[in-house]
């Protein structure tokens, strides 16, 4: 019976493809579970930090004013490159 193991290589082959792959699927469970842990602990620290800000400091209110004036700005610029008067 050892003797039937060793003298079909297509069954070590097998084997050692099922050993490695194995392998590979540990090695990246545990890369997964280490990514979604730095993003709890992202989530984590930025729910602690205080009321929502944007760059130049301001609120979450003025970040909904500057967005729709930028909106409005791009939406300018592309009636002037069609060609059509505001």
């Amino acid at each position: 019976m050892i003797d039937a193991l060793f003298v079909e290589p297509t069954l070590v082959i097998a084997a050692t493809c099922l050993v490695g792959l194995c392998v590979v699927a540990f090695a990246l469970l545990r890369g997964w579970q280490g990514w979604l842990e730095l993003k709890r602990q992202e989530l984590d620290r930025a729910g602690h930090s205080g009321p929502a800000e944007i760059e130049g400091g301001a609120g979450v209110g003025a970040a909904r004013i500057e967005l729709a004036d930028l909106k409005e700005r791009i939406r300018k610029l592309e009636a002037i490159a069609s060609g059509v008067e505001l």
